[in-house]
């Protein structure tokens, strides 16, 4: 019988009201226990609603909170509240409270993203735990229920990332903000779920078309991270301080850069990373087909140089589920032989770069200017 979790969901690790992790920066640590504050007691009170009208609904949502609080960098909530100080906003103003509680809501927008991803790819494992959906699959399986284990999970799944999202909304419009910052907040947040909507539906469609082209794979990054992770919470904490329109548009150019830069250094640590620091197995994208820039620029590269033996080795492992990490090190060495591996870590450090220099143009806010510097250095040359 697989390990019982939070709410008797198997996998799914319960979360221990503890501080940030230790690799975190010494900035933000009183932020980011806030943040977790903040968002352990809005999931208490929603748990406390959702056994009113049953204790097994209560026990679904106690997994998802258990997944909220189970990990993560916290990195939207992080780079929403240096834009809002960058702005101008007052850590001491009677609002910073109200503040808090809305961007924290950033992190339910996260919960969404991922519980449905992991589903939408088929991972197994997330964080080093099982994902949302092979958890409730377990929980049905031990359990003996009707039907098939695996249906019963992606069902469970699909209606927990609904309601982390609807609870998003729940937690921004209740915050407390004035009506006239929650009005300004209204247009970065509607946009940002759009786009992050449309970046997944582009991933999907991309594996589906086999689109192994450059430009396909970037536009992915763009709405399906960046814009949700960088871009988007800046913007609402710009616009929650109200920025004046110059400082939202070196914001949204600074956001768009780090958060491509971002998902490209997800995708060589998913190939070249430690499993054991990411919590996932290497090589999952490959496994689900996922024509990321780096794998674009193998393809592009093996074409030009008629490479046909590299060629083969990498069209051959997208999609297989089956790949082993012997495979894994074969692709690693293809990635490196055609130089891919080097020219994503020349693209990361350019849009890095352009990113600062975004900044360097912009009237913000110390000491925003200089964490945000910080931040994009971080983002960009993470491990995990």
């Amino acid at each position: 019988m697989a390990d019982t979790g939070v709410g008797g969901v198997p996998g799914v690790a319960q979360a221990a009201d503890r501080g940030p992790r230790a690799d975190r920066h010494d900035t933000d640590r009183d932020l980011l226990r806030r943040i977790e504050a903040e968002l352990a007691a809005y999931l208490d009170r929603r748990r406390a609603e959702a056994a009113e009208i049953d204790p097994a609904f209560a026990a679904a949502t106690e997994a998802l909170r258990g997944f909220v609080l189970g990990g993560g960098k916290r990195i939207r909530p992080t780079f929403a509240w240096w834009g809002w100080r960058g702005a101008g906003g007052d850590p001491d103003d009677e609002i910073t409270p109200a503040v808090l509680r809305a961007l924290s809501a950033l992190e339910l927008i996260q919960a969404c993203a991922l519980v449905h991803d992991d589903l939408i790819d088929a991972s197994a494992t997330r964080r080093g735990r099982p994902t949302v959906h092979v958890a409730f699959a377990d929980r049905h399986a031990d359990a003996g229920w009707a039907g098939r284990p695996a249906r019963f999970g992606a069902a469970a799944a699909i209606l927990l990332g609904d309601l982390a999202l609807a609870w998003a909304d729940d937690m921004l419009r209740d915050a407390g903000l004035p009506a006239a910052a929650l009005r300004r907040a209204a247009e970065p947040w509607r946009s940002m779920r759009t786009e992050l909507l449309a970046g997944q539906y582009l991933d999907v469609l991309g594996q589906a078309s086999a689109d192994t082209s450059t430009h396909g794979a970037l536009r992915i990054n763009r709405f399906k991270t960046a814009a949700y992770t960088v871009e988007r919470p800046l913007h609402l904490g710009a616009a929650i301080a109200d920025a004046a329109p110059a400082l939202v548009r070196s914001y949204r150019r600074f956001g768009a850069d780090i958060g491509v830069a971002f998902q490209l250094r997800d995708d060589l640590l998913d190939v070249f990373g430690d499993p054991a620091v990411t919590g996932k197995a290497a090589g999952d994208d490959l496994r689900e087909g996922k024509r990321t820039l780096l794998v674009a620029l193998a393809l592009e590269r093996a074409e030009e140089r008629g490479a046909t033996a590299a060629r083969t080795v990498l069209t051959d492992a997208l999609g297989d589920r089956h790949l082993d990490a012997a495979a894994v090190e074969r692709i690693r060495d293809v990635l490196c032989e055609l130089g891919a591996a080097q020219a994503v870590e020349q693209r990361i450090a350019a849009l890095a770069g352009a990113a600062l220099d975004a900044l360097t143009t912009a009237d913000i806010a110390e000491p925003a200017a200089s964490r945000l510097a910080e931040l994009a250095v971080t983002a960009t040359r993470r491990r995990s």
